[in-house]
């Protein structure tokens, strides 16, 4: 009897994947069998320690600095992931930043800040892969609950990832007939350092009451979306999850 031959060990970019959901997403998928290359803006103990957790867990990862925003360190990103693992099949772009405040007193560069790196880099990210990508992959964005809710205070911020869900549901279409998947997920309320960074308690109790499931999301309930989307989800393109808990 022959044997059967061992099949290619699937490839995923994480991009800001050393804390928070990114992280998470990214130790799920390699728990999945994916190979994943670790991308961080500028905590590289953060990113080695994700490594190391990977690892120690059996799987394979390694990390690379770069950002998102630009396009040759976005480019460079992707080159090493082919040239380490031999291509990319599914890139998950959680990075991002936040800045909270009324419009009226929202300062510009703040703005420019998310504008850069949530609209232009998710821009930057996804071009690359849309011209890298092996057939069968998926590119994952992430975009927010907020877009929705109306929040007071998250205009600048729901305006970038108002862009992103646009972005998103376009390149799904302007990649028919390459087998790539397009999505993004939308998380609402969810405990890591953006989301509770300057609130107090009682807003922190606030908003998680809000879901019916009376409690902040966390970061491997968003993790669970992305290996679903990653993974068994084929017939899921050109779509925003919104992975909220339930809030309306």
């Amino acid at each position: 009897m022959s044997e059967q031959p061992t099949p290619a060990r699937r490839v995923a970019i994480v991009t800001g994947g050393s804390r928070g959901i990114g992280r998470q997403s990214a130790e799920r998928l390699a728990s999945d069998g994916f190979a994943v290359v670790i991308n961080y803006a500028g905590n590289q103990t953060e990113a080695e320690s994700t490594v190391a957790a990977i690892t120690a867990a059996g799987g394979q990862a390694i990390a690379f600095r770069a950002d998102v925003a630009d396009e040759a360190a976005t480019a460079a990103l992707f080159d090493v992931a082919e040239d380490t693992y031999g291509g990319v099949d599914v890139v998950v772009h959680a990075a991002g930043v936040m800045t909270l405040a009324p419009l009226v007193d929202t300062d510009l560069d703040a703005l420019d800040r998310m504008h850069r790196t949530n609209i232009r880099g998710t821009f930057v990210v996804d071009q690359q892969a849309a011209r890298r990508l092996r057939s069968g992959g998926a590119i994952i964005n992430f975009s927010s609950s907020v877009v929705v809710l109306a929040l007071p205070g998250y205009s600048a911020y729901a305006a970038t990832k108002g862009a992103v869900e646009a972005m998103t549901l376009i390149m799904a279409r302007e990649l028919r007939g390459r087998d790539i998947t397009v999505n993004a997920v939308a998380p609402g309320p969810t405990a890591t350092a953006l989301f509770l960074d300057g609130k107090d308690e009682q807003t922190i109790s606030k908003m998680a009451g809000q879901a019916p499931l009376e409690r902040l999301g966390r970061p491997e309930d968003i993790a669970e979306v992305v290996a679903f989307l990653a993974g068994p989800a084929r017939w899921v393109n050109g779509q925003v999850l919104r992975a909220n808990g339930g809030i309306v």
